[in-house]
């Protein structure tokens, strides 16, 4: 549950990405940007920590195992790379909510900015989508272990080997 509603949360401020990038209406770009800042701190970062801690709770609690299954280690893997990447591109989310707030114009000089937070949020999009997909579908297919490890060596076909 924390994954989907980090997934609406992240097509939500993908809404208020584009209005303040599109709008012309500088109140409206504002309050895009004042949004999308309170969106950020009070709902998706919480929605990404958890997803990440849920995740791995879940997957050392199940048969799915957190590195047996080559799709739980990809959601794995997405999603530590999608925690670290927002953690580090909130402070730009940060500034422009600080701009609109003490009613800062936006033009030329916040569009990189701007256009940078749209282009975020579709790459969050495509990869929450990507995991979200893993989840639903479990590909076939466990982690091939070298001789030596614990655990039976499995083929990607789900055959035991000798």
């Amino acid at each position: 549950m924390t994954s989907v509603g980090w997934l609406g949360a992240v097509a939500a401020f993908l809404a208020l990405a584009v209005a303040g990038l599109m709008v012309q209406d500088p109140a409206t770009v504002r309050g895009a940007y004042i949004g999308a800042d309170l969106l950020t701190g009070a709902v998706i970062v919480p929605l990404c920590l958890a997803s990440l801690i849920t995740g791995i709770v879940q997957s050392l609690g199940t048969h799915w195992g957190l590195l047996r299954h080559w799709w739980v280690a990809i959601k794995l893997v997405l999603t530590i790379a999608a925690t670290g990447l927002l953690l580090l591109h909130t402070q730009p989310i940060e500034h422009l909510g600080e701009l609109a707030t003490d009613g800062a114009h936006f033009g030329t000089d916040t569009s990189q900015m701007q256009m940078q937070l749209l282009v975020d949020a579709v790459a969050a999009l495509v990869v929450l989508v990507g995991a979200t997909a893993l989840a639903v579908f479990k590909p076939r297919g466990l982690i091939d272990r070298p001789r030596g490890q614990r655990g039976p060596t499995v083929s990607r076909r789900n055959g035991v080997r000798p």
